[in-house]
């Protein structure tokens, strides 16, 4: 990796593919657990190898100056965004804030569209003008990426209002992070959601530190599940580092919204590895915090020893995956550096004026 990226972000290596430590902590309760098929314990797997592999490449990426603007890494939440999609369906849609690239993925977008927004390459999903925090595929109905603070969830309650009075049966999955609970627009959207008995689902990925303030210091309440309950809206913590436990919790709410009850709260207690930000070092944790959760919790990690431990694949299986990930990394990075940058006379579309 590039010094300057590493400088940007002295909390945690690069995680390199031969050094394994094996999770130690302690399991959920297998109450908590969805059961996985071996199809869909090896879809999680590759999906959040993929997210992580994506991630630490635009890292470097950025480095070395071929990213500009801000770029927000989702390493160490894979989880999440993937034990949520494993529990939606085709036409439900999807919204977040601008650490979006994993969300993207996770949707079924092209890892080389992406790749070539985040170089401001015209072959990207925003024609090169959006950049890493403002992508959107109708076609995956995923609704953004999302720069400003909290601005997707009043997007996402209208998403499910629209869900609601079409009568369509679909879902919204709307994103923000814990810095954003504190936003006002966040209670009005509860308030109209649960008035309206609207089919969204707010999920909340508190990974401790918003910007770079602890939730000790930033919130008066900080089980963000019960965020809504004067809304009368149900919330739960989820272990958002274990996917089982994601998708566990997102059958239930999705379960709960299709039938017609209204909004549900998913607190998602998960960690980023990386700085807020890549110009973030992130001082105000320590390296040993970073490790140890690393060691101990990894999404990745974790799905991986499960499949050697029930004899799913062996070790040469699971290096070809990652194998084939590592190609369609490295095919999106070489699509994107070869793409040309838009026009200039493109500066004037797709705007309101």
């Amino acid at each position: 990796m590039p010094k300057a990226a590493r400088k940007a972000d002295k909390s945690a290596p690069v995680s390199e593919p031969g050094k394994r430590s094996r999770p130690t902590v302690v399991p959920n309760p297998p109450e908590k657990l969805a059961k996985l098929t071996t199809e869909q314990e090896l879809f999680a797997y590759q999906q959040m190898l993929l997210i992580r592999r994506f991630e630490e490449r635009a890292g470097q990426m950025y480095g070395m100056g071929l990213i500009g603007g801000f770029c927000h890494l989702y390493i160490g939440q894979e989880a999440v965004v993937i034990g949520m999609q494993m529990a939606i369906e085709d036409g439900d849609q999807v919204i977040t804030g601008y650490r979006d690239h994993g969300h993207m993925l996770a949707c079924g977008m092209d890892p080389k569209g992406v790749m070539a927004e985040l170089t401001g390459r015209s072959s990207g999903y925003s024609q090169g003008k959006g950049g890493s925090m403002h992508m959107f595929s109708r076609e995956k109905n995923f609704f953004g990426g999302h720069g400003i603070v909290a601005a997707q969830v009043p997007l996402g309650t209208g998403l499910a209002f629209a869900n609601h009075y079409r009568k369509n049966g679909r879902v919204c999955l709307t994103y923000f992070g814990d810095g954003a609970a504190n936003q006002g627009q966040v209670y009005e959207s509860f308030n109209m959601a649960e008035l309206w008995k609207l089919p969204v689902i707010y999920v909340i990925e508190n990974n401790r530190y918003a910007m770079g303030t602890s939730v000790a210091r930033s919130s008066a309440q900080t089980d963000f599940s019960k965020r809504g309950a004067s809304f009368n809206i149900p919330g739960e913590q989820v272990d958002g580092m274990d996917v089982r436990a994601v998708k566990a919790a997102a059958d239930k709410a999705v379960a709960w919204c299709r039938a017609g009850k209204g909004p549900y709260i998913l607190e998602m207690l998960t960690y980023r590895y990386r700085g807020h930000s890549m110009s973030d070092p992130a001082k105000y944790r320590t390296r040993e915090e970073v490790n140890k959760i690393r060691e101990e919790s990894d999404p990745i990690e974790m799905s991986r020893a499960r499949i050697l431990e029930a004899g799913l694949l062996d070790e040469d299986e699971l290096k070809k995956i990652e194998k084939n990930v590592r190609d369609t990394v490295t095919q999106a990075a070489e699509f994107a550096q070869a793409g040309p940058e838009p026009d200039p006379a493109e500066l004037w579309t797709d705007i309101y004026r």
